[in-house]
């Protein structure tokens, strides 16, 4: 495993749609145990793929309950709606209020390319849906609300 160089939301490689995963091999397996040391290593609770300059639709995730790793993640069901503060390892040292919904379900691949399901609510709602903005080129920015002192 190694600590891989986090990108910076100037980076344009965080604005590119990342390609699905054909096939999962050591280097898809290495990638992702990379990206948990990096998000470790960061005190993050998620690191998506294109944050270490990798376009592939590849997630880590860890709100504190173990690691939850996702290849080819979808959002299959999404409802509810919660406003909170995120920040991002790619935008240091800011935050900003966003909308997410209070509770969704992923479909994905394990490292064993298994389909899994993943549900989450509250911060891991929030994480699997600001994890996966990043698989599109979608930065939690580009979603922020006005802070309730503007609104």
């Amino acid at each position: 495993m190694a600590k891989r160089q986090i990108r910076i939301s100037t980076d344009e490689v965080l604005r590119k749609i990342c390609k699905p995963v054909k096939e999962i091999t050591p280097n898809t397996l290495t990638l992702l145990d990379d990206m948990a040391e990096t998000m470790y290593d960061a005190n993050g609770v998620g690191l998506a793929a294109p944050q270490v300059g990798v376009l592939k639709r590849v997630v880590v995730i860890d709100i504190g309950d173990g690691l939850v790793e996702l290849i080819n993640p979808v959002i299959v069901e999404a409802t509810g709606s919660q406003i909170d503060y995120e920040g991002c390892l790619s935008v240091p040292g800011a935050s900003a209020r966003v909308d997410r919904p209070a509770y969704v379900k992923v479909e994905a691949l394990n490292r064993d390319g298994e389909k899994i399901i993943v549900e989450g609510e509250e911060l891991m709602a929030v994480a699997l849906c600001h994890e996966l903005d990043h698989l599109d080129g979608v930065l939690y920015i580009d979603k922020a609300l006005p802070d309730e002192d503007e609104a």
